[in-house]
């Protein structure tokens, strides 16, 4: 399911308006539209003969509420990692900085999937992007000038740039750069972020428990390692940067804590500031604008 809530900015607190069908299963991520008409669902996707869309677009009503699914389409395939790309399972739905174009990517099938969104909500299938066997991307950053799109690759623990064609959704590869020492690949796991100047993308690794930091050519779009900074705690299941740019809050789901890291917006380092949010178990950490 998918559930909305309103929030109350005053006292910080949530009231339930409603819930839909996700038509899948392990609902993994969810974004809302540019225009702020529709929400985009991506379902990981688990088991056989179940639901089994992997992408689902809503409706949003006046208030705040979903309407019933508007469209859903299925992925298929599987990779070379028996264990965790036995069937599709897309991780992520982000939409580009143009609008109007949703990516997938799908850890299950080593692609990133192209659609046009419909006003109705309906999904047009535009390109898909192979990435390397086994890689297994799971989120993606944007570029703020449109021209590339990131992907941090939890199987193999790669970041990866490419170069978007708005037109036709085709992304072709870059760079691609190990998130974590080459000893430390074996049962690493990433997530990322971009810089609100587009100069650094920020990688969580866990299991090296760690922040990468990487530069990136503002012309050409190729990447360069900057650092490996503590995330804080054990295990940074999701990282936000503030818009300010100035701090980046590490969720460290195994260490109960949400870290604050300072950010140097010229060099791009990080800097543990010793405070935290006592919370357990975090997750994944929103900052509201």
């Amino acid at each position: 399911m998918v559930s909305a809530y309103h929030f109350d900015r005053q006292t910080g607190t949530l009231s339930y308006i409603n819930k839909q069908p996700t038509l899948g299963s392990i609902t993994a991520h969810n974004t809302i539209t540019r225009d702020g008409t529709k929400l985009l669902v991506a379902n990981y996707g688990m088991g056989e003969g179940g639901p089994d869309r992997s992408v689902v677009v809503y409706g949003l009503r006046d208030d705040g509420g979903l309407t019933a699914p508007l469209s859903g389409v299925a992925h298929s395939g599987t990779g070379p990692d028996a264990a965790r790309q036995e069937r599709p399972h897309a991780h992520s739905v982000t939409e580009t900085i143009a609008g109007g174009v949703a990516m997938v990517a799908d850890l299950g099938i080593d692609r990133l999937v192209s659609y046009r969104i419909g006003p109705d909500g309906g999904l047009t299938r535009l390109a898909e992007s192979a990435l390397a066997p086994g890689a297994g991307p799971r989120h993606v950053a944007l570029h703020p000038g449109g021209r590339f799109v990131f992907v941090m690759n939890e199987l193999d623990s790669t970041v990866v740039s490419l170069a978007l064609d708005e037109a036709s959704g085709r992304l072709t590869e870059i760079d691609t750069k190990p998130a974590v020492p080459a000893a430390a690949r074996d049962g690493n796991h990433c997530d990322i972020q971009i810089s609100p100047d587009g100069r650094f993308l920020y990688g969580s690794n866990r299991g090296h428990d760690s922040v990468a930091v990487f530069s990136v050519d503002q012309q050409t779009g190729t990447l360069a390692l900057v650092d490996h900074a503590p995330c804080g705690g054990a295990t940074p299941r999701n990282l936000a940067l503030t818009p300010s740019g100035r701090h980046l809050f590490s969720a460290n789901q195994n260490a109960d804590r949400i870290s604050i890291l300072a950010r140097d917006a010229a060099t791009g380092r990080l800097t543990d500031t010793g405070r935290f949010i006592d919370i357990g178990t975090p997750m994944c950490v929103k900052i509201v604008r």
